[in-house]
């Protein structure tokens, strides 16, 4: 029984959990559109993430995902941070602030938050999903004991062959495209890079379980070639980021629809971990650095710290603006007509109707 049939979702579009992005209303109103609607609680405390879970429950009665984070708590070096801390003091003066004195660990992993696992166990969201990694074994085993589905992101074969023998139920093949976080289970092991059609065809040639597509699908006629290759449907971030109903900042919504590739990057500069999103000063400084950012998410820490100071100037070029290659081509419109939009093009391109 394949993802579609066993929640009977209409279509094969799922829209991909951005954390600080994706909303209970967006989330909502892709599931009740007849999609996938998905909401990370990665970033989120335990009570914002069972406020989160009961507002989609509130606004739909359909299927939505739940992400959360599998990323390896950091390791501390004090050496490596108190470097980053300093050569990004400037930017700190410049903004009339203070660096800090220390760094913290701002994200709890899934992996060592015992909490999060209850909730998510008591609450039973029908999907849950992971990035940067797998969850523990026992929480998997409990998820599989209440039959909720569960589903990992991969960046190469190797992590979806992981993913398969842990007993994830599908994969997230997440191509060099996508926008935000890389979902590498090790950032400091190699990344073939592979774009999105590369790496589906790849996974699917050995893989047990259904594979989604992920990065620069922004059409229904990317849609209909992730499906030609194999996969069972797709993830699309960037492409529901300017739907009036995502969290984005105006700056945000207006920089991504008119980015070009010189724009969009990708870089560890502000959270320690590769992402792909909107050039800005503090990416600008941070490449040109001999110092290595801190770990993920210490360097968050520090970024989150920067645009804080920022915004209260009415400045937004130290942002985390999340973003695939794909941007420019965004619709601005709600998510429940961008579905439909996404919908008529993947029959136009299958030569239905």
């Amino acid at each position: 029984m394949t993802l579609l049939s066993r929640f009977d979702l209409r279509y094969p579009i799922i829209q991909a959990p951005m954390a600080g992005i994706s909303t209970p209303a967006l989330a909502a109103a892709v599931t009740n559109a007849g999609g996938l609607g998905s909401i990370s609680v990665g970033s989120s405390t335990t009570d914002d993430a069972r406020h989160m879970i009961e507002a989609v429950r509130a606004a739909s009665d359909g299927t939505f995902n739940v992400n959360v984070f599998c990323h390896a708590p950091a390791i501390r070096d004090v050496t490596r941070e108190s470097a980053w801390i300093t050569h990004l003091a400037p930017l700190f003066a410049e903004l009339g602030g203070i660096p800090p004195s220390v760094l913290h660990e701002i994200y709890i992993s899934f992996l060592a938050d015992p909490p999060m696992q209850s909730l998510l166990l008591d609450l039973r969201p029908p999907i849950i999903s992971f990035h940067f990694g797998l969850p523990p074994d026992h929480f998997i085993r409990a998820c599989k004991d209440v039959g909720i589905y569960l589903i990992a992101t991969a960046t190469s074969q190797a992590e979806a062959q992981a993913a398969q023998q842990a007993g994830m139920d599908a994969v997230v093949a997440q191509g060099i495209q996508a926008g935000g976080h890389r979902g590498v289970f090790d950032p400091d092991g190699e990344d073939l890079q592979l774009e999105t059609i590369d790496l589906v065809k790849q996974i699917v040639g050995h893989a047990k379980i259904p594979i989604i597509a992920a990065g620069a699908i922004m059409t229904g006629a990317d849609i209909a070639a992730a499906l030609d290759v194999g996969a069972i449907a797709v993830q699309m971030g960037t492409a529901f980021v300017a739907c009036p109903e995502s969290a984005a900042t105006a700056d945000h919504r207006a920089r991504m629809a008119h980015a070009d590739a010189s724009d969009i990057v990708l870089t560890d500069v502000i959270s320690g971990r590769p992402a792909r999103g909107l050039r800005n000063r503090l990416i600008d400084y941070g490449v040109a650095s001999d110092s290595s950012p801190a770990v993920y998410p210490l360097a968050y820490d520090a970024a989150k710290q920067l645009n804080a100071l920022a915004v209260k100037q009415g400045k937004h070029d130290y942002a985390a603006q999340w973003v695939g290659t794909g941007a420019a081509r965004c619709r601005a419109l709600p998510a429940a007509e961008l579905v439909a939009l996404l919908v008529r093009e993947l029959e136009e391109a299958r030569g239905i109707g």
